[in-house]
């Protein structure tokens, strides 16, 4: 009996040691002691830009005329009495966004590359009412050349 009362001494003596090393690792709460925290992640998205494209009845009107390579956000608002679509077509592929009542709209995301984009109505033959537009996006997207010019032993 003596050698179990003694063993569940031991046990209980390394159990309140160990506790005590975990709360002195915790700093013991006293406001005494410093604390760390990691700062809060940046964002990585890149950045987007918001374009509005009014679809008045035969007319697209942009708020922005020059483009870079990036993404945007294009609010396309039916501001007309007939229903309209936006259409972007070019490098990038075809993005449209679904037909809009007079009133209603929709936002349309796309990543331009550089090049030339038709931007047009696809509904009833209204982009040859002239319901439509041409950007140019500048810039380049392309990876820079790094090999350096050979010498020509000068």
């Amino acid at each position: 009996m003596t050698r179990t009362l003694t063993r569940n001494r031991v046990v209980l003596g390394l159990a309140a040691g160990a506790l005590a090393g975990v709360l002195a690792g915790c700093g013991g709460g006293n406001g005494g002691g410093s604390t760390t925290s990691t700062p809060p992640k940046k964002s990585v998205e890149p950045a987007v830009t918001q374009v509005k494209a009014d679809l008045i009845d035969f007319h697209i009107a942009l708020s922005q005329k020059t483009f870079k390579p990036g993404a945007y956000a294009f609010v396309a608002k039916n501001n007309g009495h007939h229903d309209h679509a936006l259409e972007i077509e070019g490098p990038a592929g075809e993005h449209r966004t679904k037909t809009l009542t007079p009133g209603a709209s929709e936002t349309l995301e796309v990543t331009l590359k550089s090049g030339t984009y038709e931007i047009y109505c696809p509904v009833d033959g209204h982009k040859d009412l002239g319901m439509k537009t041409e950007i140019t996006v500048g810039g380049t997207d392309a990876p820079v050349n790094k090999t350096p010019p050979k010498s020509n032993g000068y």
